[in-house]
């Protein structure tokens, strides 16, 4: 689970409505202070995590020049979304990223972090036309590593026969001494992100993750400009396979170091720069 260091938009920034032809996505929205922006970037979330997972990215971005709208999607955090899981198909979310880019004004660089990237890329394939380029951060070729399919596929099983309450208290019961859950200066924010969650989206989502094909040569020949970010380790999809899947797709590829899994909030200087100076090169 991503932990952003504060729920609060910082000054400079601002929450919004970001009203689609698709419904009403919660953003997080920071733009340049005193120029016209370069360009808009839409950034997407993982499974579990919500917008303000780049919310210490918002103000860097802006500073170098961007339009910056991080989104909660369907069912995430304070987004709205049905009790059916098939509203939480990967096609249907995938248009929701397409309306989302309508929205904000196209053409846009779009980011997806981790289940995000994996959005992100069935958008594109469905129509690139919107896109500018695409940056998949943490987020791998296919299905994500065993050992974080049985997680996810417990996670699930627990979702059908317990409350997000439940569920909460059980993670916390099971996290270890290293990888404390809740020990955040914003903690209380955690679980409240949490119990807001759809299940439904984290049964239908955690379904994808662990059986998710690979697209890299359907990505590759969709022609966008792509960009592979990543920590300098990660147990969701092995680094190797992230470096295998950058190579693929021809694509530039960054390791933060010192980052993992997370490099939005793990070291979200370094990984705004990495995004600004991709994007700079496409100007």
């Amino acid at each position: 689970m991503s932990r952003p260091p504060t729920f609060t938009p910082p000054p400079g920034t601002r929450a919004l409505p970001l009203r689609t032809t698709r419904g009403v996505f919660a953003a997080l929205e920071a733009e340049p202070a005193e120029a016209e922006p370069k360009g808009t970037a839409l950034l997407l979330p993982g499974f579990t995590g919500s917008k303000e997972d780049f919310i210490a990215m918002l103000l860097p971005l802006a500073a170098a020049g961007y339009r910056i709208l991080a989104v909660d999607g369907r069912g995430q955090y304070e987004s709205d979304g049905p009790e059916s899981q098939e509203a939480y198909s990967q096609g249907e979310l995938a248009r929701d990223v397409l309306a989302q880019a309508e929205a904000v004004g196209i053409p846009v660089h779009l980011v997806g972090h981790s289940l995000g990237g994996q959005i992100a890329r069935a958008a594109v394939l469905l129509d690139p036309t919107p896109f500018v380029s695409l940056t998949l951060m943490s987020s791998g070729p296919a299905e994500i590593a065993p050992s974080q399919q049985q997680k996810v596929q417990l996670l699930t099983e627990a979702l059908t026969v317990m409350s997000m309450a439940q569920v909460w208290e059980a993670m916390q019961a099971t996290s270890t001494p290293e990888e404390p859950e809740d020990t955040d200066t914003d903690g209380p924010a955690l679980r409240a992100r949490w119990l807001r969650h759809s299940p439904a989206q984290l049964v239908a989502t955690g379904r994808q993750l662990r059986g998710e094909p690979d697209r890299v040569a359907e990505l590759a020949a969709a022609g966008l400009p792509l960009h592979v970010v990543s920590g300098a380790a990660d147990d969701t999809w092995p680094v190797p396979v992230i470096d295998d899947m950058a190579e693929r797709l021809a694509a530039r590829r960054t390791v933060i170091e010192g980052a993992e899994h997370s490099p939005n909030t793990d070291r979200p200087e370094q990984t705004a720069k990495a995004l600004a100076d991709f994007w700079d090169v496409l100007r």
